[in-house]
């Protein structure tokens, strides 16, 4: 934690987190040295054309933004000429293994709080234009040149009618232009805009941080699946009412006191956490293998070689309970702290000791995708 780390400019892990995190900008020059990029423009494009992946396009004319979603098809492409636009591609990292290794370099993060890896794609003066994020963010450069300019402004006037959520009034306080290896890290609400400055693309490390109003709209849905209150409304002592269409106060009381009922405790708040920030984005599915091992053939595997998880499998896990893709079972303190060790490492190597025990739970897994024998 105290050890001077090359990607965070020379700074420990604890300085970070203590001077920088949510706090203010941090440019860090050859943060990763020989990183040119995981991909070229045309793989990159690629991928925003296949089914099950979220992908904009953003283009510029004349000071005017325009915005289309995918899916998208290569035609699309060809025809945007030398016009001034960017392809950004969502959750990279389900697509390459490469992708997953480069996040290991932001373990020092826990994994409830990252989103994905986006990588972006822009020819000279392509850009979304100035904006602000909910979230934090590390953009490492890959290829080409990258113009960043930055604002602690408290203005957050947006243009009206914009598709993209552009200020309207951009001051820019600091700007460099990043080269490849070079990364800029933003805290949330720091306004910044991003300008090519020949053919680049830049990866995005996305940290998310949901608003409240959205965790206890979605800890109510987790508990109404889970609450039990007993008995039926009766009221014996009914009495006649002066206006028939008026509640009357002592049902008001009666529900009242039924609902009171309804009690949560932190072992709830855990689970309901593990459960919901697991849970994979709407657009994810999971392929089971066409050919399955035998559980036998699965186990003698696992054993030589250990599993690996999927690339778009969540594993969180808390207190004996382990999450994976929003489901929670709790398990022995001998097998948790293995499960442990695959949700923290994304990979287990050596399952040789408590086998038995072990490829008895995973098999399930690589049944539904979720993982798969290393080789």
């Amino acid at each position: 934690m105290k050890i001077p780390l090359t990607l965070l400019g020379g700074l420990s892990i604890e300085e970070f987190l203590r001077d920088y995190w949510q706090k203010k900008p941090l440019l860090i020059r050859k943060a990763i040295p020989d990183f040119t990029g995981l991909l070229d423009a045309q793989a990159l494009i690629a991928l925003a054309c296949t089914e099950d992946t979220q992908a904009r396009l953003v283009t510029q004319q004349r000071g005017k933004f325009a915005l289309q979603q995918s899916p998208f098809f290569e035609e699309d492409f060809a025809s945007l000429g030398k016009s001034k636009w960017t392809v950004l591609v969502q959750g990279v990292n389900h697509h390459l293994s490469s992708a997953t290794e480069l996040l290991e370099h932001f373990n020092f993060i826990p994994h409830t709080r990252l989103d994905d890896l986006m990588v972006s794609y822009a020819p000279k003066g392509g850009g979304v234009g100035p904006h602000f994020d909910s979230y934090d963010v590390f953009l490492l450069q890959g290829l080409g040149h990258r113009r960043w300019q930055i604002s602690t402004q408290k203005d957050r006037t947006l243009i009206e009618g914009a598709p993209l959520r552009i200020l309207s009034d951009f001051k820019v306080e600091q700007e460099w232009i990043l080269e490849a290896g070079d990364m800029l890290y933003l805290p949330p609400q720091c306004a910044h805009n991003g300008i090519a400055e020949d053919e680049c693309m830049t990866y995005s490390i996305g940290f998310r941080t949901p608003a409240y109003q959205e965790l206890a709209e979605q800890f109510l849905v987790y508990l109404q699946d889970r609450i039990c209150i007993d008995g039926m409304y009766a009221d014996p002592d009914l009495k006649t009412q002066k206006h028939p269409s008026e509640i009357s106060t002592a049902m008001i009381n009666q529900v009242a006191r039924a609902i009171k009922k309804i009690a949560w405790d932190k072992e709830d708040i855990a689970n309901f956490l593990g459960c919901y920030l697991s849970d994979p984005k709407s657009h994810i599915f999971f392929d089971p293998p066409s050919r399955p091992l035998s559980y036998s053939k699965f186990q003698a595997t696992a054993e030589k070689n250990g599993v690996v998880l999927d690339l778009k499998c969540q594993m969180l896990c808390h207190d004996n309970s382990i999450f994976m893709n929003g489901e929670s079972q709790i398990y022995a303190n001998k097998l948790y702290k293995q499960l442990r060790q695959l949700a923290d490492d994304r990979k287990l190597e050596n399952i040789s000791e408590n086998s038995a025990e072990i490829c008895a739970t995973l098999y399930p897994w690589y049944l539904d995708g979720y993982l798969l024998p290393r080789r």
